[in-house]
């Protein structure tokens, strides 16, 4: 739900190959920790593949180039954490999001929103509200519209003031069946604002609110976090490889130069002017959120239509991607999304293959990639590291 790109976003372009830029950013800085709760995967309780929900986000992704958020609120594939919004402070649960760069909560006056916490302008005395509307429709036919304030916004201690964001009063009835998420917070650029003002991080930065310009991700079934101001020393180790971005102009974390494997041996990546699925790699980028990578599984097909793979539940297939320093593997145990079916020795893949719009040498990499790497986003550096967790 809410956020399209639930956490992280990186596209990698397939371009020549990149040098890595090397930075031992420890002793730990001055930035704040938020910890992070997981909720759920593509894996039923019996441990079969649940299609519906893969399908579902799926069908997200190929909406992806329309820039704003596309994720509805039954997907289970979040992280999620608290954030703050008002004087006094009124605390929403969200989803933070780096493919998308606009903060919106549901309003009091929202009759459609219920089960949720609401914003009420009311009880901050820092409340605005601001000329403009907001209105988001979603990859699944979901939608919300609304209207704007500007108030103060607290994300791990780092507090944004007269930050612009959207106050929901109209919720389609898939928003309303998640009892957890309230909210969702976007941490790409300025140019994927629906809204088109700055988002949260760079009004953060801006105002000298956090100590550097920078936050990470750690993603696990425990111990997930969002470090924001800086990183946490404690939870990798070595030096983080940074990457310089391609471009800001799209407002995604994009970086060039990547190479795939699969078994230690390089994958080749072709590129074909016809869009049939299973048939070319098209797409690769790194994004918190989605158990589904994109790209080709090599396997036997699953779902044409929706270029799911699958292979023996007891293969070890280990996929690694590399931007010219180290090579950044995923887990084989992450790899897995699942029985196809009761009693089947075939799982499917955490590797799909599908035209998500963003270019035909331009993959996205999802949770899967980043339960692996201890992840850095750095506007001062313009760039996206990793580095190896602890």
């Amino acid at each position: 739900m809410f956020c399209k790109i639930t956490l992280v976003t990186v596209a990698l372009a397939l371009l020549s190959t990149a040098t890595p830029i090397l930075h031992d950013d420890k002793p730990l800085t001055t930035g704040v920790r938020i910890p992070l709760q997981k909720r759920g995967s593509l894996k039923n309780a019996d441990g079969i593949f649940n299609y519906e929900k893969a399908v579902r986000e799926l069908v997200k992704l190929k909406k992806y180039r329309g820039a704003v958020p596309l994720t509805d609120q039954e997907d289970d594939l979040e992280w999620t954490g608290p954030i703050t919004i008002g004087n006094p402070g009124q605390t929403f649960t969200i989803d933070f999001d780096t493919g998308s760069s606009d903060l919106w909560v549901p309003v009091a006056s929202c009759k459609s929103c219920k089960n949720h916490i609401l914003y009420d302008p009311s009880k901050s005395s820092d409340s605005k509200e601001v000329k403009g509307s907001f209105s988001i429709q979603y990859g699944d036919g979901s939608s919300a519209s609304g209207g704007r304030y500007n108030d103060t916004v607290t994300v791990g201690g780092v507090t944004a003031k007269s930050q612009t964001f959207a106050a929901v009063t109209n919720e389609s009835s898939s928003f309303t069946d998640d009892p957890v998420t309230t909210a969702c917070l976007g941490l790409g650029f300025p140019a994927l604002s629906n809204l088109n003002v700055k988002p949260f991080f760079f009004t953060a930065v801006e105002q000298g609110a956090a100590p550097e310009g920078t936050f990470a991700f750690k993603l696990d079934q425990s111990g997930s976090e969002l470090f924001i101001g800086g990183t946490n020393s404690s939870l990798y180790a070595g030096a983080i490889e940074y990457h310089n971005l391609t471009s800001t102009v799209s407002g995604f974390w994009q970086i060039g130069g990547a190479s795939v494997s699969v078994r230690g041996e390089a994958a080749r990546v072709r590129v074909r002017d016809d869009h049939r699925l299973g048939e070319h790699d098209r797409h690769r980028a790194a994004r918190r959120g989605r158990g589904v990578l994109g790209g080709r599984a090599g396997a036997k097909v699953f779902d044409e239509e929706q270029g799911l793979w699958s292979l023996p539940c007891n293969s070890s297939v280990e996929v690694a991607f590399s931007w010219g320093g180290n090579t950044w593997a995923v887990s084989p145990d992450d790899f897995n999304a699942g029985l196809t079916e009761e009693g089947s020795d075939d799982c499917v893949g955490a590797l799909a293959g599908g035209d998500l719009g963003l270019g035909n040498t331009t993959w996205l990499l999802g949770d899967a990639f980043m339960k692996s790497v201890y992840t850095v986003f750095s506007v001062d550096k313009k760039a996206v590291g990793f580095a190896k967790l602890v």
